[in-house]
């Protein structure tokens, strides 16, 4: 009677992020489609990460550029490209649960990676000098996926514990 009400744990929703999918693939070197599903899934929590309290800040896409930038493959068209089809997409790409693209990543990548990750992620909320208790809420979601412990969150989330909304009055 209530079926409706389970969810399906699912991979990444590639019929909702296409777009994004499709401009990973056409900016790589690189077609092989684990490398597109590990870039479009990093490029995805990227952009979930940062829309996660519904302001995609200026300085939240500079830290999105140079994470992107360090990617093996992406030239300087490339990321931008990919810059570009995250903005005018992010309401598509982020309906997709930031938790799907996690565990894809989870299934492709080794610990190390989700771990660097987490740091950039955790960078990425910092950026605009605050991470808001619903980018908390969206880091410790996608830290589970991600298979990474409690510990692991912590730890990283250390580095920016002044920035916190959830310890100060601007939550």
């Amino acid at each position: 009677m209530f079926g409706w009400f389970k969810r399906k744990e699912e991979k990444a929703d590639r019929k909702r992020a296409t777009v994004l999918y499709d401009t990973v693939r056409a900016a790589l070197d690189d077609d092989d489609d684990t490398t597109v599903r590990i870039v479009a899934s990093v490029a995805a929590l990227l952009v979930c990460v940062a829309y996660a309290d519904l302001d995609y800040a200026l300085t939240e896409e500079k830290v999105l550029r140079e994470t992107l930038e360090r990617i093996h493959g992406l030239n300087e068209q490339g990321v931008a490209t990919i810059l570009r089809m995250l903005r005018e997409h992010t309401v598509t790409i982020t309906g997709a649960e930031a938790t799907s693209y996690s565990r894809e990543l989870l299934e492709l990548t080794e610990e190390d990676f989700r771990l660097e990750l987490l740091d950039v992620l955790l960078d990425l909320a910092a950026s605009d000098d605050e991470i808001s208790v619903a980018e908390t809420n969206m880091l410790r979601g996608v830290s589970v996926a991600l298979g990474l412990t409690q510990h692991h969150y912590n730890a990283s989330q250390a580095r920016h514990r002044e920035k916190l909304g959830v310890l100060s009055s601007r939550g």
